[in-house]
């Protein structure tokens, strides 16, 4: 005697509702990659920006705020080494 197992079957409303969702699923990504594609067209809004421009101006950014960090800490070194001086000069 062979014993044969049989898979149990999907309901219709299962199978259905698995469909929809690929379809949805499939539906949001496309609606994603559209808004993402707005930003490298003509069709989206705001100002138009190269993406070379704003690499420089991005690079340029963290380097304007490197030499502000660096003038900072010599204007505090400049200002530590005056208050040690009268400090002496008083003593």
């Amino acid at each position: 005697m062979s014993t044969r197992i049989v898979p149990a079957r999907e309901s219709v409303a299962t199978i259905a509702s698995m469909r929809r969702r690929r379809t949805a699923s499939g539906a949001a990504s496309k609606g994603v990659v559209e808004t993402m594609l707005q930003f490298y067209t003509n069709d989206g809004l705001g100002l138009k920006i190269s993406p070379n421009v704003m690499l420089v101006m991005s690079i340029g950014f963290i380097a304007f705020v490197a030499v502000l960090q660096i003038m900072a800490s010599a204007l505090d070194v400049t200002r530590t080494k005056a208050k040690a001086e009268d400090v002496t000069r008083q003593g």
